[in-house]
């Protein structure tokens, strides 16, 4: 089933939400950790941390790219970094950094972009591949920080990924040609076949959080706006901003607060992060521990 946009007008107003968090340079990665931190990632491979009033500490920096970001249940921040080609786990209070993963003996990552943890401790990771070459795929990093080819049916720049909260399917964002895909995990842990839920033609999807109600809210790098997709509904625009100033190249999202009734997203076309409040829950979402990641 393929749906498109079945709203012209934004359903939320621009002005009931609050830019805070000043002084990012062009972040696009976002985390939630359990301590209740934002965790964000910048355009020189910064690593920072974000209070719920707004106060950011830059950590530290590897001098990459940073993009996706997850964490532990303790925390550690698992951290993808385009130049270094690699997962970083870092630890927040000694702000040591480890590899992680970087791929597999027979090919390493090419255009690491986004990854996010299931309720086993596997971590799945997009790779997005060159634009418009149609050469993505997906990788699955076992415990431990093994990693092999997951799928490669998504070859149209995945990007942004989030797991079912029942652990069933892998929602996927292909950001050219732009589309929100679904990957089946099958039960012995091997990917079922794509199946495209929506297209979304001109857009370029970046980001995806997932809403307790079960639809993915889509952060987009092109246009300035944030969408929200349901299968009874389709895809509805949620907000959008004409200027690039509240929202400027939101290329994630992430809920937050201890309610989880908190939407935020970085903007990479600015400095700052944009937080408001939709009446709408997320998902909790996986936090492994050390025992499951054998370290």
């Amino acid at each position: 089933m393929t749906t498109t946009t079945t709203t012209a007008e934004p359903t939320f107003p621009l002005e009931q939400m609050e830019m805070f968090a000043f002084g990012l340079d062009h972040s696009e990665g976002i985390c939630l950790a359990p301590d209740g931190r934002l965790y964000l990632g910048g355009e020189a491979g910064q690593r920072y941390r974000v209070e719920a009033d707004g106060a950011v500490t830059e950590l530290l920096s590897t001098g990459g790219f940073m993009l996706g970001l997850a964490a532990d249940a303790e925390s550690r921040i698992y951290a993808i970094d385009n130049v270094a080609k690699c997962v970083w786990r870092i630890d927040p209070e000694s702000r040591a950094r480890e590899v992680y993963a970087d791929g597999a003996p027979g090919g390493k990552f090419n255009v690491p972009n986004w990854g996010a943890f299931d309720a086993d401790g596997n971590y799945y990771l997009s790779d997005s591949g060159d634009w418009g070459a149609t050469d993505g795929l997906l990788w699955k990093v076992r415990p431990g920080g093994q990693a092999e080819v997951w799928t490669r049916e998504t070859t149209n720049f995945p990007n942004g990924l989030a797991v079912a909260p029942d652990g069933s399917r892998l929602y996927v964002l292909e950001s050219n040609p732009s589309a929100l895909v679904e990957v089946p995990i099958e039960d012995d842990g091997s990917a079922g076949p794509r199946r495209e839920l929506c297209a979304m033609r001109l857009a370029v999807p970046d980001g995806v959080a997932l809403a307790a109600d079960g639809s993915p809210f889509v952060a987009c790098y092109r246009p300035d706006a944030i969408f929200r997709w349901s299968p009874a509904e389709g895809l509805t625009l949620f907000a959008q901003d004409p200027r690039g100033t509240v929202l400027a190249a939101p290329t994630n999202i992430v809920f937050a607060g201890d309610d989880l009734a908190e939407m935020v997203v970085p903007n990479l076309g600015r400095w700052h992060l944009t937080r408001w409040r939709a009446g709408v829950r997320g998902v909790p979402l996986n936090y492994p521990t050390r025992d499951q990641l054998g370290g």
